[in-house]
C-alpha cells in the first residue's frame, strides 16, 4: 500500500479520469457513423477511438482540436465515407460540454484539503480552460500536451510538468484512467502511479489504446481514492 503521507502533490490526467469523456465520445461518434449508414457497438467505438488516437499523437505534433478531427476522418477511413467538415468539427466542438463523474468534483475537494494538485492532460489550454469550471477546484498547476508540444505518453509532458512542480518525483503521485498514456511513463521516471480503473463499455481499457504495466495502487473511482489517500476525512 502506498504511503501516502509521503506525498506533497497528485496529478491527474483529466479526460477520462475525472471527466467522463466515454460519454461525450459516444455521444458525437455514433450519429457521425450511424448518417453514413455504418454501426458499431459501444465498445467498439472507444476501441476505434483509442486505437485512431494514440496513432495520431505519436505523430508530429498538432492542436488536440486537431487531433480530434483527425480521428472522426480516421472513423471514415475504417469505415468507408467521409466525413463532412461539421462532422469532423462536432467532436472539437463538444468538449466543453463533457461532464464530470459523479465522484470527481466531491473527491477533489477532499483531496485538495492535504495535496497540492495539478493536472497533465493531452489537451490544448483553451479547452481545458472550458472545463475548468465544473471540476470546482483551483489546480495548483495545469500542464497540457498545447504546452510541451507533445502528447503523453511521451515523456517531454512530464518532464515539463516537474519543471514547472518543482516537487521531488518520490513525492509525487500521478493518478489517471489509461495505462498506456499515464501509468507506463510515470513508473518508468521513478513516479508512483494510481489506475483510476473505472467502470467502462470498453472494460479494463475504455478509449484508449490497451497497455500493460503495473500500477503501484489500483481504484475504480476517484471517491475510492480519496477514501484511501485521507480515511479520516
Amino acid at each position: 500500500m502506498l504511503n501516502f503521507s509521503s506525498f506533497r502533490i497528485i496529478t491527474f490526467d483529466c479526460y477520462g479520469t475525472l471527466i467522463d469523456w466515454e460519454t461525450g465520445i459516444l455521444a458525437s461518434i455514433r450519429p457521425i457513423i450511424s448518417a453514413h449508414g455504418a454501426h458499431l457497438s459501444d465498445q467498439e467505438i472507444l476501441r476505434l477511438y483509442g486505437e485512431i488516437e494514440a496513432e495520431e499523437e505519436s505523430g508530429i505534433y498538432h492542436p488536440y482540436k486537431d487531433l480530434l478531427r483527425a480521428v472522426v476522418l480516421g472513423f471514415g477511413t475504417r469505415m468507408g465515407f467521409r466525413p463532412s467538415d461539421q462532422e469532423q468539427q462536432s467532436l472539437p466542438d463538444s468538449l466543453p460540454s463533457w461532464k464530470p463523474y459523479s465522484d470527481t468534483v466531491a473527491a477533489l475537494h477532499r483531496l485538495k484539503r492535504r495535496f497540492k494538485l495539478g493536472i497533465i492532460s493531452n489537451i490544448d489550454d483553451d479547452l481545458f480552460a472550458a472545463t475548468a469550471p465544473q471540476l470546482e477546484v483551483a489546480f495548483d498547476y495545469v500542464i497540457t500536451a498545447g504546452q510541451a508540444r507533445a502528447y503523453k505518453p511521451s515523456l517531454e509532458i512530464f518532464e515539463l510538468a516537474e519543471r514547472e512542480i518543482g516537487i521531488a518525483r518520490n513525492q509525487w503521485l500521478h493518478a489517471a484512467q489509461s495505462v498506456y498514456h499515464d501509468v507506463i511513463p510515470a513508473k518508468s521516471l521513478g513516479m508512483s502511479s494510481v489506475w483510476v480503473n473505472r467502470p467502462s463499455r470498453n472494460p479494463g481499457v475504455g478509449a484508449v489504446r490497451p497497455a500493460s504495466q503495473k500500477p503501484d495502487l489500483q481504484v475504480s473511482s476517484l471517491r475510492e481514492l480519496a477514501d484511501i489517500a485521507i480515511p479520516d476525512a
